[in-house]
């Protein structure tokens, strides 16, 4: 519990400072988007880096990530038929959208949490892995295309990761891992001080982007808001218990593991990637914002339960 309420006080602390920046207008109009576009080619990169140039396979391949993966998916399936078929809309909002309802914030709650609740912090790092690896780069190749107004060649496919900074640096962050190479701290360094920014640039920009924000008032994504809010603290932790419990055989750690995990609120980065693809900004910052509230409450009542 005292880990849970670390992780929300922290985040709820740099958000609220962020929204002071934006209530003074300190940064002027556009302060929350060069915030966004700062931490999207600068900081998250680093971090992406400097997180995965440590990692092992052994990391990765866990039951409980299984288990969250199995949530994710379908949490994931379920928002992107209902907006797509249902509601119609567009590829670039159907994108966000389902990010908001499966992207969980692994780093700075997920870490802390898993520290002090989980009591051991290797379980998160299969789940950073796998949103760095496979889910982020899918989203972020979507929009990537679907931003442009025309169809991509087979070439632009091909050298988007090179184009992508988020891409590139999980590629190389895995490179490096793979040899066996520890870079020296000379290089390393100044790195990590740039990947350390990745978090505070994020929940700063979008306290920024709250003045004005009323995230219970009605709205054309009003609809979308609530549901990406409900699958992702209440669907996404069900799915993840009933799969880790009954497909998996999962007890003890493991199965809290797979069911804290998947309970995280949303990541800040689907804000930060819908403001720099200009899709869905709203959405992605009002479910951020509202998973956050009520998943305090999820992650509380999982902690207890299982623990």
């Amino acid at each position: 519990m005292p880990g849970v309420l670390t992780g929300f006080a922290t985040i709820w602390a740099v958000t609220a400072l962020g929204y002071l920046v934006g209530r003074r207008d300190l940064l002027g109009p556009h302060g929350a988007e060069v915030l966004a576009r700062l931490a999207f080619y600068v900081a998250t990169p680093a971090l992406l880096f400097v997180t995965l140039a440590g990692a092992s396979p052994g990391d990765v391949l866990t039951p409980a990530l299984a288990a969250f993966v199995a949530s994710t998916l379908a949490v994931a399936a379920a928002y992107a038929l209902v907006a797509r078929l249902w509601w119609r809309r567009d590829a670039g909002q159907v994108t966000i959208g389902t990010l908001a309802a499966s992207y969980v914030n692994a780093g700075n709650l997920g870490i802390p949490i898993a520290a002090y609740v989980l009591r051991d912090v290797s379980f998160i790092a299969p789940v950073l892995l796998f949103q760095v690896l496979l889910a982020a780069p899918l989203a972020l190749a979507v929009l990537d295309v679907t931003t442009t107004g025309r169809r991509p060649s087979p070439r632009r496919l091909l050298l988007m990761p090179v184009r992508n900074p988020v891409m590139l640096a999980s590629a190389l962050g895995l490179l490096v891992s793979a040899v066996g190479w520890r870079p020296p701290d000379a290089l390393l360094a100044p790195v990590e001080v740039v990947g350390s920014a990745a978090v505070p640039l994020a929940l700063i920009a979008l306290g920024v982007s709250l003045p004005g924000s009323k995230p219970f008032a009605p709205a054309d994504d009003t609809r979308d808001r609530y549901l990406a809010v409900a699958l992702k603290v209440l669907v996404q932790p069900l799915v993840a218990y009933v799969v880790a419990r009954y497909a998996l055989g999962l007890s003890g750690p493991a199965l809290l593991a797979a069911v804290v995990t998947s309970a995280l609120p949303t990541a800040q980065n689907v804000f930060v990637f819908a403001t720099r693809y200009r899709r869905s900004a709203g959405l992605a910052r009002d479910t951020v914002v509202l998973s956050t509230l009520a998943g305090a409450v999820t992650l509380a009542l999982a902690a207890a339960w299982l623990a």
